[in-house]
């Protein structure tokens, strides 16, 4: 809870909640017991947000007042706008960090305006000759649904419900694939058959609308075959949720609406081989131990590991975990959060973060507390993982996950038990180098934007980019 010296101004994610929220200004005020105009005075931050707010907001739309009233916003944050201003085009604009936190905390759509821009801006340039057309088609797919995902904080209440039903339904976690090959066959005539790679030209399965046939790949794992299978029966039994989630979300163009169709499609599939009652209950009872939720569920680690960040049910919440997937060169392929956390969303992840050394002690799971340059503090978990489907016996198949939440629930996982949590070694660790405020930093790998260059060729530093403060 904030201190009472501290006066909050949060317009900018009142206003976001409300929206989310699908209120108008007056019904809002209504349902917190304050009038109209003083709701519009709060969302303008021409008044502090008062404790009997915040307590009415948590009492009655389940908001995390820690998360709610802590520095940045949730959308397009602090970090991602200086993000894209350390960019060259930018460069003699000098633009403070506090102009940009003045956009951020007070006009929070305009930055995620903004970000879409300049992720339109990124795609152009990948794309120089992609010829004349409609601008928002340079707002790639995923880059849509991924933000989209993030904006719902990775939790779907009512995917959630219906898949926890319909596993009710079907059989103990350990039996579903059985339990969905029945239920496929039963309720809509779909045979399943596991057919060699080469009948699905290398996909991992397909559906083949004509026979009524659903072909998973024999080069899944039996936990993606369950997943795969799944995945199909939510996209008949989930049907009308599913269509009426895409249509509100607005998406721009066919393709986005297919992959946040699917990727919809994936949570409800998720949630139905770890339904959110039973999941979250033994997530607690096994200290998030993950190896031991993958042989209770069923589940492959990074099913898991996706699922710990979704954990977002008012009454039932579970640790707030983010998540990060990468592969040996760094790429990000997937990330999401339950809770804030400074995602590079243009760049990479920090060299100083255990996640990429993990490919040196492939199974190990390696901890390490690491600080973002505004002082939190988090508990990450990294280990390697193997790709579902492995076409080429002669590459790599590894990839690394990452797994992490504030420091202050660690003591509730398994991974941090003989840890000095009280006086614990932290690892500085920041956002992409062209923005890293570090001064002192051996990773370093490109000079900060914006910053005025301290060299002096008398000395060497262990940074081969030193600047001033």
């Amino acid at each position: 809870m904030p201190s009472a010296e501290r006066k909050l101004f949060l317009g900018g994610r009142l206003r976001r909640l409300r929206r989310e929220l699908g209120l108008n200004q007056s019904a809002m005020a209504a349902e917190l017991g304050i009038s109209p105009s003083y709701l519009n005075h709060l969302e303008r931050n021409q008044r502090p947000v008062t404790a009997q707010v915040l307590l009415r907001l948590a009492e009655l739309y389940d908001v995390d007042l820690k998360t709610f009233a802590a520095e940045g916003s949730d959308g397009t944050g602090l970090d991602q706008l200086a993000e894209i201003f350390s960019d060259p085009l930018f460069a003699d604009l000098g633009i403070p960090r506090y102009e940009l936190l003045e956009v951020t905390d007070n006009a929070p759509s305009v930055a995620d305006a903004i970000a879409r821009l300049y992720a339109a801006l990124i795609e152009r340039r990948q794309h120089p000759d992609g010829g004349a057309q409609d601008e928002t088609s340079l707002v790639t797919p995923e880059a849509w649904v991924r933000d989209h995902i993030q904006a719902q904080r990775n939790y779907f209440p009512y995917l959630e419900e219906a898949a926890e039903t319909l596993a009710g339904a079907l059989s103990e976690p350990a039996l579903l694939f059985e339990a969905v090959r029945r239920r496929l066959q039963e309720a809509y005539g779909i045979g399943l058959r596991v057919v060699p790679p080469e009948v699905l030209d290398f996909a991992s399965q397909a559906y083949d609308v004509h026979r009524k046939r659903l072909m998973l790949s024999s080069l899944l794992r039996a936990e993606s075959r369950s997943f795969g299978a799944a995945y199909q029966l939510a996209l008949f039994e989930f049907a009308p949720i599913l269509k009426r989630m895409v249509d509100m979300a607005g998406a721009p163009d066919t393709p986005t609406r297919r992959l946040l169709h699917m990727a919809l499609a994936n949570y409800a599939a998720a949630a139905m081989l770890m339904p959110y009652g039973r999941f979250a209950a033994a997530a607690e009872a096994q200290r998030y131990d993950v190896d031991r939720l993958c042989a209770e569920f069923g589940a492959s680690v990074e099913q898991v590991s996706h699922r710990l960040t979704t954990l977002a049910r008012a009454g039932a919440r579970g640790i707030p975990f983010f998540m990060l997937r990468v592969d040996a060169a760094g790429n990000i392929s997937k990330r999401f959060a339950g809770e804030s956390f400074p995602f590079s969303r243009f760049g990479g992840t920090c060299p100083r973060w255990n996640l990429h050394a993990a490919f040196q002690t492939p199974g190990r799971v390696a901890t390490q507390i690491v600080e973002t340059p505004d002082g939190q503090r988090f508990f990450t978990m990294a280990r390697t993982i193997d790709r579902a489907v492995r076409l080429d016996p002669r590459e790599s198949s590894q990839l690394a996950i990452g797994l992490g939440c504030d420091v202050k629930h660690a003591a509730r996982i398994v991974y941090a038990d003989g840890q000095d949590l009280a006086k614990p070694l932290v690892t500085p660790i920041g956002p992409a180098c062209t923005i890293c405020p570090r001064m002192r930093c051996p990773q370093r790998a490109a000079a900060p934007a914006g910053r005025t260059l301290a060299i002096n060729e008398l000395q060497k530093t262990i940074s081969p980019y030193p600047f001033l403060g």
